[in-house]
């Protein structure tokens, strides 16, 4: 059997899955037994027990669970409004600064939580109703909300990217690093867009409050949010001078997590439970789908598909910006359809031989997939990030939220060719690291 006949069997099953309501994971692994079986018989059905403990007994899928949990615990124990509060003050003499305070508390706790949805939840609980009870237009406030909860997949810690890297054989921390830069100008592109629009339509936000200079004020607002920052300083900073692997710097963020909670007096003991079975639970999902996916990749290259997939690209002689704009387009098209962590273990396999064949960096390719995967969050029908959003919003329609997000997607779908021009700003920082 040809390549192309089992990529077409593979595609046609695998959709007749989705449409039928089964899990993406389920999915995956079904059509991986299902494809093993067609080329080799059940010959080489052992193998599927070594491929299930090879992934996990992957020292660095352990960080997962463990970022997991420090990302629940700060979200369940309220430090999210001290942190948002703390934020408004330092930015209240700007034009609009609740707006840029959405983006940059979205920023930071979706570095911790790793989950555009649960940033997006916490932050908008927080975020909505102030902005509302202050003036703020709901095409300002709902874009910021849900635009801001994307950003933090690109900055480390980065659970895409740990699961990116295990696949791929890439390392986390330079993936981790590769993020920084690219994670901080996005974030500063959406504070510029704020500041221009809100210049060009003073009614979208109230006029500027007056900044307070008195210590105590400052000192409130940088008690409120420097513990915070400290902890993600702490994290990169450690994994940057090699003083942790990242899965210690994720066992060292759980613990310091839960100091500030005890500190702040915000944790509870049924918050640590309700963190810990979350944990558990969204550890337990992702596990699934990326053990699933390590079977599929199994059969895809037993198959032959990610070869001849190379192979076919090099004999079309397509250019690099040719073929990255069709690759933007299928991530494009299945973001609107499947989460992300699901997008890039289900094409992953198949599309990644091609695309190194086309001579781009493994970093380069993580990173930009975890931009898609960003963009994904926003587009309707299925863009998670809308769902969190209207789950807190209930009265306004869903369509209204898509709109107020899509200048958020369009600068984000523009970031990903800023990336493809000026590789740079992904590869700058792993490479000066290494001398």
């Amino acid at each position: 059997m040809t390549w192309q006949a089992t990529l077409a069997i593979y595609g046609a099953v695998l959709l007749g899955c989705l449409l039928g309501g089964v899990s993406i994971g389920a999915a995956m692994g079904f059509v991986a037994v299902l494809g093993v079986t067609l080329v080799s018989g059940m010959t080489l059905w052992q193998t599927f027990g070594d491929s299930i403990w090879n992934i996990l007994n992957t020292f660095t899928l352990v960080s997962i669970p463990l970022f997991v949990l420090m990302g629940e615990i700060i979200l369940r124990s309220g430090i999210s409004r001290r942190f948002f509060a703390g934020t408004a003050t330092l930015f209240a003499g700007v034009p609009g600064g609740l707006a840029h305070t959405s983006v940059v508390g979205s920023a930071v706790f979706s570095a911790i939580a790793g989950s555009t949805v649960a940033t997006a939840l916490t932050i908008g609980t927080v975020a909505l109703p102030e902005m509302r009870r202050r003036g703020y237009s709901d095409q300002l406030t709902l874009g910021c909300i849900a635009g801001g909860g994307c950003l933090g997949i690109l900055i480390p810690p980065s659970i895409p990217m740990i699961v990116y890297a295990s696949i791929v054989q890439e390392s986390v921390i330079d993936l981790f690093m590769a993020g920084v830069v690219p994670g901080l100008l996005l974030a500063a592109i959406f504070m510029a867009y704020v500041a221009v629009r809100v210049g060009l339509q003073p009614g979208l936000a109230p006029p500027r409050e007056r900044w307070s200079l008195a210590p105590a004020t400052l000192g409130r607002a940088v008690a409120d949010t420097a513990p915070v920052v400290a902890l993600i300083l702490s994290i990169i900073g450690g994994m940057y001078l090699g003083l942790v692997t990242p899965t210690e710097a994720a066992g060292f963020g759980c613990l310091v997590a839960l100091a500030i909670g005890l500190a702040y007096r915000a944790l509870t003991w049924s918050a640590l439970g309700e963190a810990l079975r979350s944990a558990v639970v969204s550890s337990a999902v992702m596990m699934f789908i990326v053990v699933n996916a390590q079977i599929l990749s199994f059969a895809v290259v037993q198959s032959g598909i990610g070869r001849g997939v190379s192979d076919a690209l090099l004999a079309l002689g397509v250019d690099r910006f040719l073929f990255f704009t069709l690759l933007v387009l299928l991530y494009l098209v299945l973001g609107m359809f499947i989460d992300g962590l699901s997008m890039i273990l289900l094409t992953l396999p198949i599309l990644y031989p091609g695309i190194k064949a086309m001579g781009f960096d493994g970093i380069w390719v993580g990173v930009v997939l975890v931009v898609m995967i960003e963009l994904g969050a926003l587009t309707p029908p299925m863009g998670l990030n809308l769902f969190a959003i209207q789950s807190i919003s209930r009265e306004t329609p869903l369509g209204a939220i898509a709109r107020s997000a899509l200048p958020f997607a369009a600068l984000i779908l523009a970031f990903a060719y800023l990336l493809f021009a000026v590789p740079g700003l992904v590869l700058w920082l792993p490479q000066a690291m290494k001398g």
